[in-house]
């Protein structure tokens, strides 16, 4: 299947299915934020496949790294899996742009979550865009440890 930008869009991969990490995004989004990420009935396959938002996950390297990008992410963005599970997190945003980007990801560090995001982003194409009503929040494990941060994007219009 091809994207509207013509890149191919391949079965996921295992990790884009994976039970363990949907149930750390879910939770994690759950406890900071107080409601399901997902609608109930729904899971892993559902949030790659079907959700009309974008759910990006980035690791805790000291240069983080994308873990996970559903296909509404990848279309967005104009990234394969692969092509975003390979991208630093920084290189989202154009560097200019970047501080702005890192003030909001402290505040999430900080407070566990953060809401009513707006950046600009850039396309693998070079297209550029707002992502608007982003909520990022802290992945935390069951023993209390981060294990990343990840973003819902729910709206998003070129610049």
């Amino acid at each position: 299947m091809k994207q509207a930008n013509g890149h191919e869009l391949n079965e996921p991969p295992n990790a884009a299915l994976d039970s363990a990490f949907f149930r750390l995004l879910q939770s994690s989004y759950e406890h900071f934020l107080g409601s399901p990420l997902v609608p109930p009935g729904t899971g892993a396959s559902w949030l790659y496949r079907e959700a009309r938002f974008a759910v990006l996950a980035a690791n805790t390297e000291s240069d983080p790294r994308f873990v996970y990008a559903n296909r509404v992410a990848q279309q967005c963005f104009e990234y394969s899996w692969t092509e975003f599970t390979s991208l630093r997190a920084c290189f989202s945003a154009e560097p200019a742009d970047r501080a702005e980007r890192q003030a909001f990801l402290d505040t999430v560090t900080r407070d566990g979550f953060a809401t009513g995001y707006r950046g600009l982003r850039t396309a693998r194409s070079g297209r550029r865009f707002w992502i608007e009503q982003a909520t990022v929040w802290q992945l935390v494990d069951d023993a209390g440890l981060c294990q990343g941060q990840a973003a819902l994007v729910r709206g998003w219009r070129n610049a």
